[in-house]
């Protein structure tokens, strides 16, 4: 899992309490109960997750119909 620290934060890497992810550049973690926490928390910001929704392709991409379009009008 690839993360950054929310801007203006310093967190400390999981097992070296005195070296700090910030927001300077990610960081490449395991992923453990720890930094899904801290992602959780919102101190931390998955990166892997951002450029994994940048490439996937969307519902108007890939021919999806969506389901919650309203068929008929009332009364009609």
């Amino acid at each position: 899992m690839k993360v950054i620290a929310r801007t203006g934060l310093r967190v400390p890497k999981e097992r070296a309490a005195r070296k700090y992810i910030t927001d300077a550049e990610a960081v490449d973690v395991p992923d453990t109960a720890y930094y899904i926490r801290r992602v959780t928390d919102g101190d931390l910001i998955d990166q892997s997750t951002a450029s994994d929704a940048a490439t996937a392709p969307s519902a108007a991409d890939t021919g999806a119909v969506s389901t919650g379009d309203k068929k008929t009008t009332k009364g009609a």
